[in-house]
């Protein structure tokens, strides 16, 4: 009998092979082969593909509106000592006094 993995994203122990891909019938989550569905941390990555870090220096690549402000962060904006969050893509940070969330595709380190 082969070991089928478990959903790395549910857990679920009834996946199963469909060809190419593992699919779990409990979340309809597919991935690709055995070693893919083993525990990976997910990293933050700036718009140019380098890896981010808590405490990370990084430039803003394009003007960001802020929602429910009249608060505009302008290219070329310095954020010092920025902070992970659960979500890979978001990192958060503090521009001029006020705690912002920005998205990673937006920064370059």
């Amino acid at each position: 009998m082969t070991d089928i993995p478990k959903c790395p994203k549910c857990g679920g122990e009834y996946t199963y092979f469909d060809g190419s891909l593992y699919v779990c019938p409990d979340c309809g989550h597919e991935f690709g082969s055995a070693e893919d569905a083993e525990e990976t941390a997910t990293v933050a990555k700036d718009s140019n593909g380098a890896e981010l870090f808590d405490g990370d220096a990084v430039v803003v690549i394009k003007d960001l509106k802020v929602k429910g402000s009249s608060m505009v962060i302008k290219r070329g904006t310095k954020v010092k000592s920025i902070r992970l969050t659960e979500n890979p893509e978001e990192v958060d940070c503090k521009i001029d006094g006020s705690s912002i969330v920005l998205k990673t595709c937006f920064l370059k380190k």
